[in-house]
């Protein structure tokens, strides 16, 4: 496995990301964006983005804060995540020049890209696909769905995947139902939303202890499903190209 660390910037904003890429193999391959949770880009992302490396694809995990900041509890986390949330244009912004950083990567075939992202994490890569960028699919696990610029009809371009948890706070049943509403009126060619039962926010962290939040708890099953499910949508989008 190879891994390094990225910088990158979003205007005057330096930010650091994570790209692995598994040992071996030859020509360019798909791609895939990593963005983290509201702590931060930490072990966690980093993880993932090896795990999709050891299936064949080049991981780039974004740092969507600069400089790799961390937050330690949840207002710190809030002063972090509070201005890109208010400001869809400036967090788009910011995913987009993750997507650049990964596309230009010379082991990657910047026609076959995708995105994925956990908390925080998800609502980018929601956010990055109403704003048409050219992506196969994209998947967010346990994100927060509302969005204060819903997607155009026929601007989203990418396969959409919703993996989220039927007790999770962050996400209730009618925002569960306003995202299809939404889809349905962006006419989305492909949306699918899968709902794990008894499962909280951050069920696919081991860490999520509820010691940060309370509703934030790890769930092995929904965990092992949900990335199951991700993965068979990234073999579909790429032709098992990776």
């Amino acid at each position: 496995m190879q891994t390094r660390d990225i910088d990158y910037f979003d205007g005057p904003t330096r930010l650091s990301g994570y790209l692995a890429i598994a040992a071996g193999g030859t020509g360019r391959r798909p791609g895939v964006l990593v963005f983290h949770e509201g702590l931060g880009l930490g072990e966690f992302a980093m993880e993932r983005a090896r795990r999709l490396a050891g299936l064949g694809y080049v991981a780039f995990a974004a740092d969507m804060f600069g400089e790799r900041r961390q937050a330690r509890d949840l207002e710190e986390a809030g002063a972090l995540i509070g201005p890109l949330r208010g400001n869809p244009a400036a967090l788009r912004q910011r995913a987009r020049a993750a997507c650049a950083v990964l596309a230009a990567c010379p082991e990657v075939d910047a026609d076959r890209l995708a995105a994925i992202g956990f908390c925080f994490g998800g609502a980018v890569a929601l956010e990055l696909a109403r704003d048409g960028a050219d992506l196969e699919a994209v998947v967010s696990f346990h994100g927060v769905l509302t969005t204060k610029s819903p997607a155009g009809q026929g601007q989203m371009k990418a396969a959409v995947l919703v993996l989220t948890g039927a007790d999770d706070p962050l996400a209730p049943p009618d925002q569960v139902l306003g995202f299809a509403d939404e889809m349905r009126a962006a006419k989305v060619r492909d949306w699918q939303i899968e709902i794990f039962g008894n499962a909280l926010h951050g069920f696919t962290n081991p860490s999520a202890d509820g010691s940060i939040m309370r509703a934030a708890l790890h769930d092995p099953r929904a965990d092992r499903r949900s990335w199951a499910s991700m993965r068979r949508l990234l073999e579909e989008v790429f032709g098992n190209g990776a």
